[in-house]
């Protein structure tokens, strides 16, 4: 995996961020969503799938807005969903809710996987991603 800015990340899938300092999902020009997930949350699902969960209550501002706006929308009409997915070593930091535009990390994209949202309740959110 070719490690990669933010912007460019999303452009690999034809999506345009609205802001490139807080924004962490976009819809591409194929209606899919395409999302920047952590890294560190990733856990195995059923087989042969990779799975995200989280909490959009760890963070605050637009682009959180932003994302729960449109993870909803992916997670009611069934859309499918394209991963960035983002690194960084200062894992405590992001736990703790800091602003994220502020730590160090860098983005690497999955092209041949392809998610849904699974679980979303306006809160708590998980992405399952299988080979597309």
């Amino acid at each position: 995996m070719t490690t990669l800015g933010i912007k460019e990340a999303f452009s690999r899938y034809g999506a345009t961020l609205r802001n490139v300092q807080w924004s962490v999902s976009a819809w591409a020009t194929d209606s899919s969503l395409v999302v920047s997930l952590w890294d560190h949350p990733a856990r195995k699902g059923l087989a042969g799938t990779l799975e995200f969960a989280d909490s959009a209550n760890r963070w605050q501002g637009p682009g959180n807005k932003e994302f729960r706006e449109n993870v909803a929308k992916a997670f009611e009409s069934g859309a499918p969903v394209r991963l960035v997915i983002a690194r960084t070593e200062e894992v405590a930091r992001v736990e703790a809710g800091e602003d994220a535009s502020k730590i160090r990390k860098v983005f690497s994209i999955r092209q041949g996987l392809v998610g849904r949202v699974i679980e979303w309740d306006g809160v708590n959110y998980a992405f399952r991603f299988t080979k597309g």
